[in-house]
């Protein structure tokens, strides 16, 4: 099938989900999809980030089949279509670049994010600060969504002056997790934990740092270790469970040094 336009695709997940399509599609609802978006959207992150432009564009497809599933479902509760979808997003971006479809004159690219959210803000009807924080997904990953909330709250004055200042609090967050631990009060524990992994993402703010990519760095770094330690276990006739806690740190700081 050779050059397919977007309304041809659009046929064929109705016809998937049509009186004689596929029991799968035909079952799928909104609410059932969730994940699958979610995963098709990190593997097309994947292959930016393996540089892989063949399989880019093969998870781009994987998104786009997630867009039209969504659309057609909402088409057939009478919610709005495909091409509903396209024309909002549509009227969006030329309502958010009036620098390039309007008169309005940016100097930089930080003149134009300003404007952005200042027009996100009057198109959402935001009046308070709070409705600004509010509106920031909880669906979002933890880290994301605690930067997010850090950056809007640090427009309106809530923001530590120095990193000086934002590193104490990491200290102090620390401190009562100790406490807590040591009152062996797991509601306490849970709650002085997400304080402090709240208070270390603040800290890769100031850092200029990303704390996903920091994390997903750090786990990767693990994982080439841990392999390069059970294949010298594995070079010695030994697997991993037969090694003492002890000799797995000898391993552990040969491969690190």
């Amino acid at each position: 099938m050779e050059n397919t336009t977007l309304k041809e695709f659009v046929e064929i997940i109705r016809t998937l989900r049509g009186e004689n399509g596929c029991p799968w599609d035909k079952e799928q609802t909104h609410e059932t999809l969730k994940n699958c978006l979610i995963e098709e959207c990190y593997e097309v992150v994947e292959a930016i980030n393996l540089k892989d432009y063949k399989n880019l564009k093969e998870e781009l497809g994987d998104v786009l089949l997630q867009v039209v599933m969504h659309s057609v479902i909402a088409e057939e509760k009478e919610q709005f279509t495909m091409e509903d979808v396209i024309q909002e997003i549509s009227k969006k971006m030329v309502n958010r670049h009036p620098h390039v479809f309007a008169s309005t004159k940016v100097e930089d690219t930080e003149e134009v994010l300003r404007n952005w959210e200042e027009i996100k803000r009057q198109e959402k009807k935001e009046t308070t600060a709070s409705e600004s924080i509010i509106r920031i997904p909880k669906a979002l990953p933890a880290n994301i969504r605690a930067y997010k909330v850090q950056k809007k709250a640090a427009k309106y004055g809530f923001e530590f002056e120095t990193y000086e200042q934002v590193l104490g609090k990491v200290y102090e967050e620390l401190e009562e997790l100790k406490m807590a631990k040591e009152e062996d009060d797991f509601v306490h524990i849970d709650e002085e934990f997400g304080d402090l992994l709240f208070s270390i993402v603040n800290l890769s703010r100031f850092l200029q740092v990303n704390a996903e990519n920091s994390l997903t760095n750090a786990t990767d770094k693990f994982i080439n270790r841990f392999v390069s330690v059970e294949g010298i276990a594995k070079n010695h006739g030994k697997t991993l469970k037969e090694l003492t806690a002890e000799q797995l740190d000898v391993l552990w700081q040969e491969v690190k040094n």
